[in-house]
């Protein structure tokens, strides 16, 4: 499905623009003098058409196209394990080293001084 933002088609984000608007423009109209305060009903009236006729003449098609299924295969098989082989290697080594030179370093004793 191209052209959607969490699962939901441009349509949905227009419907919600359409009555925020719209609500924002009721409450701003009904503290309006005069006979401005009426035309809310006419802005409200418009809503509705605009929906309804959203609502009843969608532009997608119901069904959705199927997927092309694309098969995955991965050509650097026997590198990637070469690699990890190798990575591996290096990696018990390096922990050798560190037990022979840090870990087992020998501690030799101080003389002790004789007066």
């Amino acid at each position: 499905m191209e052209g959607t933002v969490l699962g939901v088609g441009v349509g949905v984000f227009l419907l919600a623009l359409l009555w925020v608007s719209v609500l924002l423009l009721c409450v701003l109209l009904a503290r309006a003098p005069g006979v401005a305060r009426f035309s809310v009903i006419f802005v409200f009236l418009g809503a509705l058409i605009i929906t309804s006729v959203l609502l009843l003449f969608p532009r997608a098609s119901e069904s959705p196209t199927p997927e092309v299924e694309f098969k995955i295969v991965d050509a650097f098989f026997i590198g990637r394990y070469v690699l990890l082989t190798f990575l591996s290697a290096v990696f018990i080594g390096s922990l050798f080293l560190v037990l022979i030179h840090h870990i087992l370093e020998p501690v030799y004793a101080k003389p002790l001084r004789s007066y």
